[in-house]
């Protein structure tokens, strides 16, 4: 079983929930950007949750599909087809042998997840599927996707039913609400204190949640630059490096903060305001260079309610989906 690609889009890698435990070696989380999208993505298909997935950026693959296979697509819309053929995503959907897979333009988000049953055939580099492209390894050769790659499937861990097609691929009525897990317009991120935050000048703190920051055409997956009021330090003294994850807001000279995100550095010396909370980062994840960004300031206690709450949801919708999939397989 495999998966053919013909063109490999702007960016495409294999990512699943991170290389977590090597930090302490210099060793990036790596990871999906959108942890929540690949989640529910995994989780129509009957995988694990934390199987790895493609991870698709703005411009989508076009790939060939060579085995009857169970597939999900979620996160942003970037107008997937099958066979010229609109695909709904947030449901699972059986693909016929020979279907060719596209996805036609950026409607609305950033970035993409699919899953396949089963998952992809892909060794672990220290506990992880994930691609960390800098240093070279997981995923695909340790690189984005390029044309004429291979991608070997395993097979499904469950039987996937007897189907019939009537065309290039078949679903059930049923989907996950996008809008629980998609925010539109200017998303608003919330944070708490970063390590530095009362080093900043009052009117700096004041700034960074009444005004729009811009997201910035430099960003990727190791940070997102952003722009607005410069933001200043009561002193200009220097600080020795310290640890810092995903989520991290430093702030350089130039005033202008940089959001660290899943390929960030394990260390960094600028001064950081902020720490984007958990459950807010698969929202950065989605919006796009020269889009808008607001933040908002909470406590340590709502922080970890908000992100309580978004695991509650979460388990609660993994045991819909899979009496819902079972019943639609008839297994």
């Amino acid at each position: 079983m495999s998966l053919r690609v013909i063109k490999p889009g702007l960016f495409t890698s294999i990512q699943d929930l991170g290389r977590k435990g090597f930090k302490q070696h210099g060793v990036i989380l790596s990871g999906a950007m959108d942890a929540h999208s690949l989640r529910i993505a995994n989780m129509l298909v009957g995988n694990e949750e934390g199987e790895a997935a493609l991870e698709i950026t703005l411009m989508g693959p076009t790939i060939k599909v060579e085995e009857n296979c169970l597939i999900s697509i979620t996160g942003g819309n970037l107008s997937p087809t099958l066979d010229n053929k609109v695909v709904p995503m947030w449901k699972p959907i059986l693909v016929k042998n020979g279907s060719i897979l596209r996805f036609e333009g950026c409607k609305s988000g950033c970035r993409a997840y699919l899953t396949v049953a089963g998952g992809f055939a892909i060794p672990e580099v220290m506990e992880s599927k994930s691609t960390y492209l800098r240093a070279g390894i997981g995923g695909y050769m340790g690189r984005a996707l390029k044309a004429d790659d291979v991608l070997e499937l395993n097979g499904p861990s469950k039987n996937l039913g007897d189907r019939t097609f009537k065309g290039s691929f078949s679903f059930p009525k049923w989907f996950v609400n996008e809008k629980e897990f998609m925010t539109g317009g200017k998303p608003l991120i919330r944070f708490i204190d970063g390590s530095q935050y009362e080093y900043f000048t009052d009117s700096s703190k004041d700034s960074f949640v009444e005004r729009l920051f811009k997201v910035s055409n430099q960003s990727d997956r190791m940070g997102y630059r952003i722009s607005g009021p410069a933001l200043k330090l009561k002193d200009n003294g220097e600080l020795l490096s310290e640890a810092v994850t995903n989520g991290s807001v430093q702030v350089p000279p130039d005033g202008n903060p940089i959001i660290l995100l899943s390929d960030s550095q394990t260390t960094g010396g600028y001064p950081k305001i902020a720490q984007v909370i958990t459950a807010d980062l698969p929202i950065i994840a989605q919006v796009k260079p020269g889009e808008s960004i607001q933040f908002s300031r909470v406590n340590l206690k709502e922080a970890e309610r908000l992100f309580l709450q978004k695991e509650r949801q979460l388990k609660e919708l993994q045991v819909s989906i899979s009496l819902a999939l079972k019943k639609w397989l008839d297994i």
